[in-house]
């Protein structure tokens, strides 16, 4: 079987302020909503815009960083990989939820371009989530 690929790129904007949390083993785990939207022309030749939101989640220090630096409206590309897991909610039906994994996040400020990467192949994993460790995220 061929391997795939799993990659996500979106530039938008944050909706509101990231949300930093840990988890239960103590690992920072930062949360945003991201808006991209695209602007076309309908049947009518109207321009129309259309707004997609996305969950991004960044592990780590990485995480713990980027939460001094990104607030609501900043714009950034986002590169990551996505993942979905399911949960049962209060009344016990299955849903599902769509995330971007980001390994690396390009964002601009008054001062320049800024990069937060992921783990390099010289860059030790340590601040990365293991299989399973993402139940353990306390939202």
């Amino acid at each position: 079987m061929a391997n795939g690929l799993n990659l996500s790129v979106l530039y938008g904007n944050i909706g509101a302020d990231p949300e930093l949390r840990m988890t239960g083993a103590g690992t920072a785990v930062l949360k945003f909503r991201l808006a991209t939207s695209e602007s076309y022309l309908d049947r009518n030749q109207t321009r129309q815009e259309r707004t997609e939101w996305h969950s991004v989640v960044v592990w780590g220090k990485r995480g713990e960083a980027l939460a001094r630096m990104l607030s609501k409206g900043s714009k950034v590309l986002v590169t990551g990989k996505l993942r979905t897991n399911s949960y049962e909610d209060n009344s016990g039906i299955k849903r599902y939820k769509t995330e971007v994994h980001a390994t690396e996040i390009l964002f601009g400020s008054a001062s320049g371009d800024h990069r937060s990467r992921g783990p390099s192949a010289l860059e030790p994993e340590d601040d990365l989530p293991r299989e399973g460790q993402e139940d353990d995220i306390p939202f």
